[in-house]
């Protein structure tokens, strides 16, 4: 009956703290600190994938920050990573803006982090850093060790999802959802060596 109690306190005091706290905290620490500077390559990893012609909403707001960065300047090159849908649809996005198409080149293979990394890896002997990498602000931890594991020394550039979504209280059990699952996605990535 005590641990029944506890259990039930316990996801009381959660239940309170993702619906009035913002889930900003833990997402600050996945976003990873990131100064201000540039590379020539940037490179923007797709997220959820295109529903009934549509662009994901977190491929949507990577696209823009993508387009954001291009035009404060510094930058030359975007290589898009993820399925072929989602990337062919970030691409027509971001030409779409003014985007020279020859300055955007798509990796369209990849279905997961390590892919993104492993197959964007293959592409940068064409095109030489350095990099910055765009993906959301709580994938950031992840994407960037398993790029770095794969040999590309990029720096974070995280587009700020969970930090805007977390501020919509309707929005925040999503955003405490994605989170958990990031976690559980580093630790993967921790057991099998990839980060």
């Amino acid at each position: 009956m005590r641990r029944l109690k506890a259990l039930a306190a316990l996801l009381g005091v959660l239940l309170v703290a993702v619906t009035i706290v913002p889930p900003t905290w833990y997402a600050q620490w996945l976003a990873v600190p990131w100064k201000e500077g540039g590379a020539p390559v940037l490179i923007v990893l797709g997220g959820d994938s295109v529903r009934d012609g549509m662009l994901g909403t977190s491929s949507y707001w990577r696209s823009v920050y993508a387009v954001d960065l291009w035009r404060w300047g510094g930058i030359r090159h975007i290589v898009i990573s993820g399925d072929p849908e989602t990337t062919a649809s970030m691409r027509a996005w971001i030409l779409g803006q003014g985007i020279p198409a020859d300055a955007v080149t798509v990796e369209g293979r990849s279905k997961t982090t390590r892919e993104n990394a492993l197959c964007t890896a293959a592409l940068a002997r064409d095109v030489p850093g350095p990099y910055l990498l765009l993906t959301s602000d709580i994938h950031m931890w992840r994407a960037l060790h398993a790029f770095r594991k794969a040999g590309i020394a990029a720096l974070p550039r995280p587009a700020p999802d969970a930090f805007k979504r977390g501020n919509d209280p309707r929005d925040r059990w999503r955003v405490f959802e994605d989170i958990v699952s990031e976690c559980a996605g580093i630790l993967y990535y921790k057991a099998k060596g990839w980060v």
